[in-house]
């Protein structure tokens, strides 16, 4: 026919192609990760579990009961009790809520103050990007964990006083260690803006007159944001890690405050004649942070453009 073309089947398959999301195409990279799935379920079951066991498991946190002192595991304590007859499940349901706040918490301001700092010194040049540079390598260079400890003593009372035991000491562990976690951020994010600043969507929204917040903002952040949001999870299982090792040397929450780490400090005099007090926080320590650790493999894979899955 006159004024007709052909067009392959190739060409025309192409074109009946049905357009699929970023984040669509993200989610069906990251369920071809089998263990980043699994791990996935069971965080997410850890989660359900911290959450609203309580409400199930109504045992209180510290009721003591001296006839039932360092009993095994049995139907009416699951998880056994420790030296003063309090039950370890109950006290691990509660204490897996701070746990896991204190990782996401403290993983949203390392986040926040990487991303805020590595944006500024990415798309800045010459003095700004040094000065910022020099500040993240100074905080690099510093012993994180006798800092901490210094940091700990000379703060905590002062916040107990002005916050109350729990919140004070939960606000300064996640300033702590958000704030001595934000530096492998930053030099990401840099190293991003240095990349994609340079890329032909940038330079044809900026030779179209966009502001450079604008460019940052609308184009240069949102393609940056797949290795950050990589790191996050990295972060959330050290501050998990930084938290149980704090409350493991006496130096996180109150005793009466059951964190993991708080637990499995408690059951260091107990090893030889109970050491199921320490072998349920250990295996929920080094669960959520397995689990954390592999969700991150996978978001690192499918978050990569350049990885053909």
């Amino acid at each position: 026919m006159a004024g007709s073309t052909l067009v392959s089947p190739t060409v025309e398959a192409t074109l009946r192609k049905p357009h699929v999301s970023p984040a669509h195409e993200a989610w069906r990279r990251f369920r071809r990760h089998k263990m980043a799935v699994a791990s996935l379920v069971v965080l997410a079951l850890m989660v359900l579990l911290v959450v609203l066991g309580p409400l199930v498991w109504r045992l209180a946190i510290n009721d003591i009961d001296f006839s039932a002192r360092l009993k095994g595991p049995s139907l009416n304590h699951p998880f056994g009790t420790d030296d003063l007859g309090q039950d370890i499940l109950a006290r691990m349901l509660y204490g897996g809520r701070i746990s896991l706040a204190v990782g996401l918490a403290a993983m949203s301001m390392a986040i926040l103050v990487g991303v805020t700092i590595g944006a500024i010194a990415g798309i800045s040049r010459g003095s700004i990007d040094t000065a910022l540079m020099w500040v993240t390598d100074l905080f690099l260079s510093l012993p994180q964990l006798p800092l901490l400890l210094l940091l700990i003593y000379l703060f905590r009372d002062r916040l107990k006083m002005v916050f109350g035991p729990e919140v004070g000491v939960f606000l300064m562990i996640v300033f702590v260690i958000g704030g001595f976690r934000w530096m492998p951020v930053a030099r990401l994010v840099r190293a991003q803006f240095f990349s994609l600043r340079e890329k032909e969507f940038v330079e044809a929204a900026r030779a179209l007159g966009a502001t450079t917040t604008r460019q940052v903002v609308r184009h240069i952040l949102p393609n940056a944001l797949g290795p950050v949001i990589v790191a996050g999870t990295i972060d959330v299982a050290a501050a998990i890690i930084a938290e149980s090792t704090l409350s493991f040397l006496g130096l996180g929450f109150p005793p009466d405050i059951p964190t993991w780490g708080r637990i499995l400090y408690d059951s260091k005099e107990y090893l030889d004649i109970a050491s199921y007090w320490a072998i349920f926080p250990g295996v929920a320590i080094s669960l959520a942070v397995l689990t954390i650790n592999f969700i991150g493999d996978g978001l690192r894979d499918a978050l990569d453009p350049r990885k053909v899955m």
